[in-house]
């Protein structure tokens, strides 16, 4: 089974958060997700996420918190995902796809009503329900 180290950013906004969509022909196509990518060999998981929110969205992260680490295995993929999330607050620039993704600003309660990637989904859950 593969093994990867991924983080992800929960980007918010004026009560919002950003979701983004998987642009087709990559893996996983389609399925919603917090923006974040792998962790590179040498990297900590802060500057990984610095580094992918700048390579994916075109933006600066200025403040971030670790949030949640998830881990899940999607068997058919045969791999195992150990995810680091980390709530982004303060970020510089406006985020524009360069990858081909769909962005869209949620409020948490409107997420439920995207697919996540499973991985994602308890996190989507979570902040739905959260108060304040």
């Amino acid at each position: 089974m593969r093994m990867l180290d991924v983080v992800a950013g929960v980007l918010w906004r004026d009560g919002k958060y950003l979701a983004v969509r998987r642009p087709i022909g990559k893996p996983l196509e389609g399925w919603w997700e917090f923006p974040g990518g792998k962790v590179e060999s040498g990297e900590d998981s802060q500057n990984a996420l610095i580094r992918e929110l700048r390579e994916e969205l075109d933006v600066e992260t200025l403040a971030s918190e670790l949030w949640r680490t998830v881990e899940h295995t999607y068997a058919e993929k045969d791999m195992h995902v150990t995810m680091q999330v980390y709530h982004v607050r303060v970020f510089d620039g406006e985020p524009r796809p360069k990858e081909g993704q769909i962005l869209l600003w949620v409020k948490p309660e409107q997420a439920l009503d995207l697919d996540f990637l499973p991985a994602d989904l308890p996190l989507v859950q979570e902040l739905a329900t959260a108060r304040g």
